[in-house]
């Protein structure tokens, strides 16, 4: 699956639209983790386990996103894009969508 942040794909020609997929995940923050996120910021420097949390946050909603555009038949998701948003004290869903196309090589 050709996933893209570009509304068209090198090489090919978007032939028609399938509509919009999206897939999402709500991730809430691990306790040990929090503590351990917590002193870091005391001392400064990358928050691993906040980014560990976050990659696996993207990999997964993008793997919902582009099994909804399997799903559609689709060659291509075109236009993609990820959002997050706060749900409840301490969790955040992360969401990626784009549209879902069929392709041909030009």
């Amino acid at each position: 699956m050709i996933v893209v942040m570009s509304s068209s794909v090198p090489g090919y020609r978007v032939t028609e639209s399938l509509g919009v997929v999206r897939g999402s995940t709500i991730r809430a923050k691990h306790i040990g983790k929090d503590i351990m996120a917590g002193l870091r910021s005391i001392v400064g420097g990358e928050v691993k386990e906040y980014t560990e949390m976050l990659v696996e946050a993207r990999n997964e909603s993008m793997n919902r996103m582009v099994a909804q555009a399997e799903y559609l038949d689709a060659d291509a998701v075109v236009n993609m894009r990820f959002m997050t948003s706060q749900v409840m004290s301490g969790a955040a869903e992360l969401l990626a969508y784009g549209d879902a196309v069929k392709t041909t090589e030009e």
